[in-house]
C-alpha cells in the first residue's frame, strides 16, 4: 500500500504544499461546520418555536430566523454568492481567533466550509421531497392529474407572459432580459410549499395533491424555460435538440419511474424480507432515493424530482407506514437546515431604497411582485370537474418562489442577461413570495376549515 509520502513524491512541489495546507486545515474546517450546524438548529428550534405559538407555520419560523443568522442582519450563516468573504463571516473570525491562520487560509476554510453547508442543505431538500413523496397518494395525484396540469401551465405561462411583456412596455426593457425576469416568475418552490401542506394536515387533502402536482409539473417546466432562456442568453437563439431532449427526459423519467413503481414495490418488500441487520428498512430506501436523485440530477432535471419520485413510488410498498416514520428523524436533521440557509441567503439590503441603484429596481419589484402574485393565484380558477374546491388555496400555494427564483437570478447575472436593478427586483419578489405564501396559505385553508365547520 502506498504511503502518503511516496504518493506526494509524484506531485508537483505546488500541489504538494496545496495538498498539506488543505490537510492541515480540515480539522477547522470540520470546526467551521460544526460550529455552523450549531447556530443553524439553535436558529431553526427557536425560529419555528416562536411561530407555532404565534399560530403561524414554523417552516416561517425557520425563514426568518436564516435571515436574522443570515447575511441580513448577524452574518453568523453566509456564503460566498454576492462577493462575500471570509472576513464577513463571525464563524470565521471567532475559528480566526482559536487558530492563528492567514487570510488566503482563512478563505479557503470559508468556501469549504460553506460547500459543506450547502451539500447538506441540498441532501435537506431531497429527503424532504422524498418524505412529501411517501406522504403523497399516488392514487389521489393521478386523479387530479390533469387539473395539476392545468394549473401547472397557467402558472407557467401567464406569469412569464405579462412578466415579459409589462417589463418590455412600462420599462423599456431589452427583449433578453426581460424574458429572463419573466421565465424567473414561472418558478415555484415545491420545498416550501409542501412543507407547509404537511403542517398543516392538508398534505393529503384534494387541495394538497393539486399544488404538490402541479408544482413537481411546474419544476419540470421551470428547468425547461431556465434552459431555453440560458441558451438565447449565451447565444441569441435557442438550441431546439437540446431543449426537446430535456423535455423527452422530463416525461420519460416521471411516468417511467411511476410505471415501474408496481414492479420495484416487490422486489423492494423481497429485499427488506430478506435483511436482518439494523437498517434493513431505511437503507434500502435511501439507496432508492439517492439513486433516483442522482438520475434526475445526471439527466439535468433536478435530483428533488427523483426524490419525490422515489417517495411516490414506495408509497405504494406495505412497509410504506414504517418506513414513514423511520425518516422522520433524518429529516428532522436535514431539512432545518435548507430553510434556514434559505433565510440566511436573502439579502435584505436590496430593499433598503437609500442605496441608489436600488431604487429603479425596487419600482420594477413593485411590478413583478403583483405579476407573481396575481400570475399564481389565478390557477386556482382552472381547476375543473371539482366541487368544493378551496381555489384560493391553490393559487396562494403555487405562489412562493425560493431558492428557484434565486438560481434564475444567478444564472441571469453571471450571464450577462440581467443588470443590477433587474436582478435587484427580481431578487425582492422572490423573497417577498416566499414569506409571504406560508402565512396567506393558513388563512386560506383556515377560512375553509371555519366555513366547514359553520356549515
Amino acid at each position: 500500500m502506498l504511503s502518503i509520502n511516496a504518493i506526494a513524491q509524484g506531485l508537483p512541489r505546488s500541489m504538494t504544499l496545496l495538498a498539506t495546507a488543505e490537510a492541515e486545515n480540515a480539522p477547522i474546517i470540520l470546526s467551521g461546520v460544526l460550529l455552523t450546524l450549531v447556530i443553524i438548529y439553535f436558529a431553526s428550534k427557536v425560529g419555528s418555536e416562536i411561530a407555532k405559538r404565534l399560530d403561524l407555520p414554523p417552516v416561517l419560523g425557520e425563514l426568518v430566523a436564516g435571515v436574522l443568522v443570515g447575511v441580513s442582519v448577524l452574518r453568523l450563516v453566509i456564503f460566498p454568492e454576492g462577493g462575500l468573504t471570509a472576513a464577513d463571516s463571525l464563524v470565521m473570525s471567532a475559528l480566526q481567533a482559536l487558530n492563528p491562520l492567514t487570510p488566503a487560509a482563512i478563505d479557503r476554510i470559508f468556501i469549504s466550509q460553506s460547500e459543506v453547508i450547502s451539500v447538506l442543505a441540498e441532501l435537506g431538500v431531497i429527503i424532504l421531497l422524498f418524505e412529501i413523496g411517501l406522504e403523497s397518494d399516488l392514487r389521489q395525484l393521478k386523479e387530479v392529474g390533469v387539473q395539476a396540469i392545468a394549473v401547472a401551465f397557467v402558472g407557467v405561462a401567464v406569469p412569464f407572459a405579462a412578466g415579459t411583456a409589462g417589463l418590455m412596455y412600462f420599462f423599456h426593457v431589452a427583449a433578453i432580459p426581460a424574458i429572463f425576469a419573466g421565465a424567473a416568475l414561472t418558478a415555484t418552490s415545491i420545498g416550501i410549499t409542501s412543507k407547509v401542506l404537511a403542517e398543516l394536515g392538508q398534505l393529503k387533502s384534494k387541495e394538497g395533491q393539486i399544488i404538490v402536482g402541479a408544482a413537481v409539473i411546474d419544476d419540470v417546466l421551470g428547468i425547461i424555460v431556465l434552459a431555453v432562456v440560458a441558451s438565447l442568453a449565451k447565444t441569441g437563439e435557442v438550441d431546439i435538440q437540446k431543449v426537446s431532449i430535456l423535455l423527452v427526459s422530463a416525461i420519460a423519467f416521471l411516468f417511467g419511474s411511476v410505471l415501474l413503481g408496481g414492479f420495484f414495490n416487490k422486489t423492494f418488500i423481497t429485499l427488506v424480507d430478506k435483511l436482518k441487520t439494523r437498517g434493513n428498512i431505511v437503507i434500502p430506501a435511501f439507496i432508492f432515493a439517492y439513486f433516483m436523485a442522482f438520475l434526475g440530477n445526471a439527466i439535468h432535471l433536478e435530483a428533488i424530482l427523483g426524490a419525490f419520485a422515489a417517495g411516490l413510488v414506495l408509497d405504494e410498498t406495505d412497509a410504506r407506514n414504517e418506513l414513514d416514520e423511520l425518516i422522520k428523524p433524518v429529516a428532522d436533521l436535514l431539512v432545518p437546515i435548507f430553510f434556514v440557509t434559505v433565510g440566511a441567503r436573502a439579502d435584505l439590503s436590496v430593499l433598503n431604497p437609500m442605496i441608489p441603484e436600488n431604487r429603479s429596481g425596487l419600482f420594477i419589484a413593485i411590478f413583478l411582485l403583483l405579476v407573481a402574485i396575481a400570475g399564481k393565484i389565478v390557477t386556482g380558477w382552472v381547476v375543473f370537474g371539482q366541487e368544493n374546491i378551496n381555489r384560493l388555496a391553490i393559487g396562494i400555494g403555487m405562489v412562493p418562489r425560493g431558492e428557484v427564483g434565486l438560481v434564475f437570478a444567478g444564472i441571469g447575472t453571471a450571464s450577462g442577461a440581467i443588470n443590477k436593478p433587474l436582478e435587484v427586483a427580481i431578487i425582492i419578489m422572490v423573497i417577498l413570495t416566499t414569506f409571504l405564501a406560508p402565512p396567506f396559505l393558513r388563512i386560506a385553508f383556515g377560512k375553509t376549515a371555519q366555513n366547514d365547520a359553520e356549515g
